[in-house]
């Protein structure tokens, strides 16, 4: 499996983004995405099964972004709406060939990683 992110940007606070990552093969357990901000380690921000199942977010996110699964591209999306200049971030997209009940949040529990796409919210 090999996953390509895109649609990252730059967009004012308040602002929206749709992040996607196509997926060469099907992953069948778990796809999240998370984000790197310059100087900080990699953080959750949401996952959900490739079946279909409960979103999970991060506290920092709920409300604001969701992540779903477009069949007709086998990619897995991020929308992300009302930016805060704290999400700028490098965005990575994640899968896995299994299914976590409470692992869903660490990046050691997932196969395989896309490039990463820059989102940068501006103040």
């Amino acid at each position: 499996v090999q996953l390509q992110a895109s649609g990252g940007g730059l967009v004012q606070a308040g602002g929206s983004l749709r992040l996607s990552c196509a997926a060469s093969g099907r992953p069948f357990g778990d796809y999240a995405w998370f984000r790197q901000a310059p100087g900080k380690e990699r953080e959750f921000v949401a996952a959900n099964t490739w079946r279909g199942g409960k979103a999970q977010y991060a506290d920092s996110v709920k409300g604001r972004f969701t992540i779903y699964r477009d069949n007709t591209n086998n990619a897995m999306n991020l929308r992300m709406n009302s930016l805060k200049p704290e999400d700028t971030a490098v965005y990575y997209c994640a899968a896995a060939n299994r299914v976590f009940s409470s692992n869903y949040h660490l990046a050691s529990a997932y196969d395989y990683w896309g490039q990463g796409t820059l989102v940068t919210v501006s103040s």
